[in-house]
Formats: structure tokens, sequence, C-alpha cells
């Protein structure tokens, strides 16, 4: 049973000012796909389909009847018909990983004909839409465990199929989706753990090659940060200011027994010393764990032995588990190697480019970088270059601040939804759209690895126009239908 309202009669505009903006960013996007792809020797118009505008400007065009016929849809279709989505996804999702064939180092388009469709991308709104369903079921309860594991689930599925494609970058995406579960009431501590998991895998592969005794500087940093994470928690969830400091004072004794050793010219191993004062704080924990029987200090407890078992496994994950230009990617990105012929060409050229279009860039198809194909993949992935070297920091400021603004009021679109359906699905367009803008525009500046995914309507492809214009106008057909009497 559904809180659904399929008999209530509907209200509402659709919002001109979110289509306004798809429409400004398409054009624009075919613009920019046109200066990437320019030929200095065989210069084609941009309405020539047998460029990459020509062919853009079909999919804008095929995107639009989209966006047309989305906008009509009765909006209990897409409830209705979540599942069956789903399952049809999933469906493309295997024919596509025994059927494909290897394009680029991926298995993930579907060849037919002139046609090649990328059923990944197609997953995105399917997701959001299937979870939206989910969240919307009557009595539906998100930390009971069965609720958890059936939501877990519709993400994971589809996310491990991608990476057995080798597209780890769009399943990363789905991933981002942890922030609708953010929103409906996913507890933030569960949030930290993920951020601080990031945080320690940079830390244990940046700094691997250092070591001080029995662990290396990145893993001492780590401890030093797990027991200061272990105190905040305590001050946090126990409000126990003596707790806290006494913890604290644990790891800093052990500091001192160390500095004093020093003093005295004897040896001293830091990596020993640092997990003597983890020691000391974990059993700590658990006795206090056991005296005042309270699951919090044996969460914070188990924190703090997961968080060392996860540093201590993330160096065999990185040399045993991802493969070798994933490592370089990493390893271009930390700064531990420059690699400019290889892996951190696309991130060099790319930064070239940017730097070289200056304050107002170098104007309309005037680019150097781009025009002679120093930057690979400069109309897909790495468009944004494109608008660097030819608009400048300007230019390209005033995208990212469109794109700001486009972001923040599909927020306030989701925020005014009067069902959950709406709501949750309002989150995942949010958590879809701003996750790509991120780490697009990061990679090409060289502040996050390269995964290949592109920059919404900027970026060729009828695969990825087409998702993200179903993924959008899906959202504003359910927020049309809001109102309702």
């Amino acid at each position: 049973m559904y809180r659904g309202t399929k008999e209530i009669q509907e209200k509402g505009k659709v919002d001109w000012f979110i289509i306004a903006m798809y429409f400004v960013f398409i054009v624009l996007g075919w613009f920019n796909i046109y200066a990437a792809s320019f030929d200095l020797e065989n210069a084609v118009s941009m309405f020539d389909f047998s460029g990459r505008a020509g062919m853009q400007l079909v999919w804008m065009g095929t995107s639009l009847m989209l966006a047309f016929v989305l906008i009509k849809i009765d909006i209990s279709f897409y409830e209705t018909y979540a599942f069956i989505a789903y399952i049809i996804g999933i469906g493309l999702l295997v024919v596509t990983l025994i059927v494909a064939r290897e394009i680029n180092g991926s298995r993930s388009w579907l060849i037919m004909g002139p046609i090649r469709l990328q059923p990944a991308e197609f997953m995105k709104f399917i997701i959001a839409l299937m979870l939206a369903k989910i969240f919307n079921a009557y009595n539906f309860r998100l930390m009971e465990r069965k609720s958890m594991l059936v939501v877990l689930s519709l993400i994971l599925l589809p996310l491990i199929l991608v990476i057995l494609q080798s597209e780890t970058g769009t399943a990363l995406v789905y991933l981002s989706l942890i922030f609708v579960l953010y929103r409906e009431g996913l507890p933030g501590g569960i949030l930290f753990v993920g951020i601080a998991a990031i945080l320690y895998f940079i830390l244990a592969i940046r700094f691997s090659d250092m070591q001080l005794g029995m662990l290396s500087i990145g893993e001492i940093i780590s401890v030093v940060l797990i027991i200061i994470f272990a105190a905040a928690m305590v001050w946090n969830y126990m409000k126990r200011r003596e707790v806290t400091f006494i913890i604290l004072g644990l790891a800093l004794t052990v500091s001192a027994v160390a500095l004093i050793m020093h003093f005295f010219n004897l040896q001293v191993n830091l990596g020993l010393m640092a997990l003597i004062a983890l020691g000391l704080v974990s059993i700590y924990l658990g006795y206090l764990a056991l005296r005042f029987w309270k699951k919090v200090y044996l969460y914070i407890l188990l924190f703090v032995i997961g968080s060392f078992a996860f540093i201590e496994s993330s160096e065999y994950v990185f040399t045993d588990v991802l493969q070798p230009h994933q490592q370089m990617r990493i390893k271009v990105t930390l700064g531990m190697e420059q690699d400019l012929r290889g892996s951190g060409y696309h991130v060099g050229q790319s930064k070239i480019a940017i730097g070289s279009g200056g304050m107002f860039g170098k104007g309309f198809l005037n680019g150097t970088q781009t025009k002679l194909k120093y930057v690979p993949e400069q109309d897909t992935d790495f468009i944004f270059c494109t608008i660097g070297e030819e608009w400048g920091f300007a230019g390209s400021t005033l995208i990212l601040v469109l794109f700001a603004i486009f972001i923040l009021r599909l927020i306030v679109l989701a925020e005014r939804q009067t069902t959950t359906f709406g709501r949750v699905y309002g989150y995942g367009v949010v958590s879809i759209f701003l996750f790509h803008l991120l780490v697009n525009i990061g990679m090409v500046i060289g502040i996050m690895p390269v995964i290949g995914i592109p920059l919404p309507f900027f970026s060729y492809g009828g695969s990825s126009l087409w998702g993200f214009t179903i993924l959008l106008f899906i959202f504003l057909r359910i927020d049309k239908g809001r109102k309702r009497i």
C-alpha cells in the first residue's frame, strides 16, 4: 500500500526557471562541444551532422522531445512503473556486461547499428525513482534492518554490475545517493564514518613510504585522528567531559613519554608508541562499555578498532585490488607521481589549457591547446578545459555560479514537495547533479582522480544528455503535480 494520490486532482505549474537554465546549459554546451571538436584543417559547420556539434544538435532535439513527453505523462506513472523500470535496467546492465565490446577500457556500451547507448547512464534516474517508491511505501522506516537492507541492495546491485563493466566513475555516482538517505533520517555518524574512511585511505597511501618504526607516517597521523575522533564522539553523544579529557590525556601521556625518551637520547619507536596510545584508549572504552553497559561506548570502541583495521587494509587494497592505471591516477592526484606522459597527461594538459585562458580567455575557437588536440577527451569528460581556455577565469566562474544557482533551486523544489516520493526523488536528482559537477570539475583541475564522468549538459554524448534530461524532467513533472486538492 502506498501513500499515492492517483485519484486526487493536480494543480500547479512547471518551474520555468529550471527549464530556462536547462536551455542555457545545453546551448552553451553545444557551443563548447563545437569549439572542443573544431578541426583547423577540416573545419565543418556547427550544423553539419558529420561533426560532433552536429550530432549533439540531434541529441538536443531528441532530448527536447523527451522533455515534452515526460512533462505530459501522468504523475502516478512514475511511481507505478518504477519497479518495472528497475528490473529492465538491471537486465540491460547484465546484457551489456555479456555482449558489449571493450571501448576505451570499459564494456558499457550497447551498439545497435549507428546508435550507441550506455544503460548505466539511465540507471541513475531509475535508482532514484525506485528509492522514492520504496520510501513512499506505507509505514516505511529507514533505520529498520529490513528496510535498510532493501535500500542498500537497490543501490549496490547496479553498482556492482557497473563496476564489472569497468565504469568506476558511474558506479560512484550511484553512491552519491547516500545523501538522500541522510536527508531521510540516516544518522550523521554513518556519513562521518564514510568521510573518515576516505581521509584514512588518503593518509595511509600518500605517506606509506615514510616509515617511523612499526608504522608509516600516514598510519601514525591516522591513529592520532582516530583518538581525536573517539574523544569527539564521547563529547557529542555522551556529554561526558571527564571521559573526553581522559581519552585525550592517555594519548598525551604516551606522547610525553616519547618526548622524554627522545630527550635522554633513548631510541623511540613512534609507530609502537602510537599503537600503545590506541591500545590504551581502546581498553578504556571497553571498560566504560562494561561498567556502564552503554551501547554508545561499545559503538565508539568498534569505530576505533574498525578504523585501524581499515587503515591497515588500505595498502593491500591499493596494491592488490586496484588496477595499475587506477593506482597511477590516485598517485598523480595525491602528488606521489608526475607521469606527465601517462596517467597524468590528461590533467597536465588540462591545467595548461585552463591556465592559458587567463582572466577573460582567448575567445571562441581561439584556444590553442584544445584546437591542437593536446587535451584528450576534451569534448566529453574534459569539456571544462575548453571553457577555461576560451572563456577564461571569468567565464569559468560564471558557469560555476550558474550551476550553483541550478543546484540550490533544485533543493528548494525538493523541499517544497508534499509527498515523500517527490522529496526523495528530488534529493536524488540533487545528489546526482552535484556529484557530477564536483567530481568532473575536480578531476579537470587535478584535485580528484580521473574517473571519467561527464559535465551535465556540456559533455558530448547522447546517452549522457538523455539521461540528465530524463532525470531532470521527471522531477519537474512531479513538482508540477505537487499541489493537490
